[in-house]
């Protein structure tokens, strides 16, 4: 199964303390050993990046030394591929617009992660934000649900 992992398993795995932590490192381990194709958006690398490295958000920050490294076996892996921009962002912008009416504040976050799945013809997100349920075009996994530590 192949699809878009979000910032939030990313961070679930760095973090050893999270009650998520052993679900999630589990997932990442898994779907770099699958022969699937996983995607990350850029939004999602630099969001993990700010995130993990905050003192006032992230309990024990990493370095950004650190935290490019948990990146790097996805970034230079040949299962996992970057997400970006293409000819047809802004009109499948207008499109995810239109049905998601009320978009406004953070959901943009996530929306754009929506509009670059679209692009690239994507519907799977592996995700805990349940805010990605909205969106009809998107089939959301929560491979972490249920997690205690």
């Amino acid at each position: 199964m192949s699809g878009v992992i979000d910032t939030n398993l990313l961070l679930y795995a760095v973090n050893g303390d999270a009650p998520e932590h052993d679900k999630a490192f589990a997932f990442l381990a898994e779907a770099g050993r699958s022969g699937a194709g996983w995607c990350l958006t850029e939004g999602i690398v630099y969001e993990f990046l700010r995130v993990s490295t905050h003192p006032r958000v992230f309990g024990k920050p990493l370095t950004s030394a650190q935290a490019l490294s948990f990146l790097r076996p996805f970034l230079e892996s040949p299962r996992f591929s970057m997400l970006v921009a293409g000819p047809r962002h802004w009109a499948t912008l207008g499109q995810v617009l239109a049905e998601e009416r009320r978009a406004s504040g953070n959901l943009f976050f996530d929306l754009r992660t929506v509009v670059l799945m679209r692009e690239h013809g994507l519907r799977r997100i592996y995700t805990a934000d349940t805010d990605f349920l909205r969106f009809r075009s998107v089939e959301v996994v929560n491979p972490v649900e249920g997690a205690t530590g």
